[in-house]
């Protein structure tokens, strides 16, 4: 199933209906049944399932966090003259956290009237909550701040490493936090002792990762194959190589999405072409082989068996492996 929406694709995702959706630069949110949201008055920068109900969440340029659903577009959140470029949200918690600058916010989608607000010294370029949905990791400029979400007035503790820290993931067991750096490189922490990993050699910006098999193994984009770390054992991928899935010298990969229970993981190109691959067998699947424009939004349902991705122009589409 194709489609074009003439607007820029800024996240592919599965609702918890199973719905593919798509959000758009021009500040829609469009469902692969048809049904189209007008969520933003601007463009859509972030976007996350709601972690409670059908339908996604969407942060856009014109300051709105807005919740696109069986009843329309509803807004959850506002914040004049402010972009929200970050978002998260945990089914474990039922809590949404957005980044506006400099500031962290934290709702909560069963108290409309529970907010939080955690202030930076730099801005913040992304958010992950840890499994438990208690905590949330914000990459910033000299590395990674750890808020409680629910806590006013608290100090964060903070995992340094310099440089701009661009995207972050949280490993499922909770031990492990990966981010992606401005220069074309992964930093990652054991969160218990605060150990430091350095995880480079990528010939282009790493602007995806996902935990896949349960937390084992992380894969990445950033290379001409995906990228796929080993993070078994208490010292993660310390001392270990990384191997890479479905490489072409051609292109280069820009989005992934792993099964976090099992072992596929899908890619896509910056030629504009869709792959999927089960690392047990290691075959690679041509999803989308026809090529375009840069693949810029990638999703696989949890149980490997559908596919959703969107490019720069607009073109979509979802696929049945």
């Amino acid at each position: 199933m194709n489609f074009s929406f003439d607007a820029y694709v800024t996240a592919a995702l599965f609702d918890r209906a199973g719905r593919a959706a798509f959000a758009l630069g021009d500040g829609t949110v469009r469902f692969e049944d048809g049904e189209a949201v007008e969520a933003h008055a601007g463009a859509v920068l972030s976007a996350a399932p709601h972690p409670k109900a059908p339908g996604v969440l969407t942060g856009g340029d014109d300051g709105r966090l807005v919740w696109s659903g069986p009843e329309g577009a509803q807004e959850l959140a506002k914040l004049p003259g402010r972009w929200i470029d970050s978002l998260a949200a945990s089914p474990e918690s039922g809590l949404v956290a957005f980044a506006a600058g400099r500031e962290l916010h934290v709702r909560d989608t069963a108290d409309p009237g529970f907010a939080r607000t955690f202030p930076h010294e730099k801005t913040v370029a992304g958010l992950v909550f840890d499994p438990k949905g208690r905590r949330i990791a914000a990459a910033t400029y000299g590395g990674v701040a750890l808020w409680y979400a629910r806590i006013e007035g608290q100090k964060p503790a903070f995992l340094k490493w310099g440089g701009s820290h661009v995207a972050v993931a949280w490993s499922p067991d909770g031990k492990f936090i990966v981010t992606s750096m401005q220069d074309n490189a992964l930093h990652g922490w054991r969160v218990a002792d605060e150990k430091n990993m350095r995880m480079g050699g990528y010939p282009a910006k790493v602007k995806s990762l996902s935990f896949m098999t349960r937390g084992q193994l992380l894969a990445t984009s950033g290379a001409n194959g995906v990228v796929v770390w080993p993070f078994a054992g208490s010292t993660g991928p310390m001392g270990k190589q990384a191997a890479e899935i479905g490489y072409e010298e051609s292109a280069v990969a820009t989005q992934v999405s792993g099964q976090m229970s099992g072992n596929w993981v899908a890619w896509g190109l910056d030629d504009g072409r869709v792959r999927a691959c089960d690392l047990v067998g290691q075959k690679v699947i041509e999803v989308k082989a026809e090529k375009g424009t840069p693949i810029t939004a990638l999703s696989l349902t949890p149980d490997a068996k559908r596919v959703a991705w969107g490019d720069e122009e607009g073109n979509a589409g979802v696929a049945d492996l």
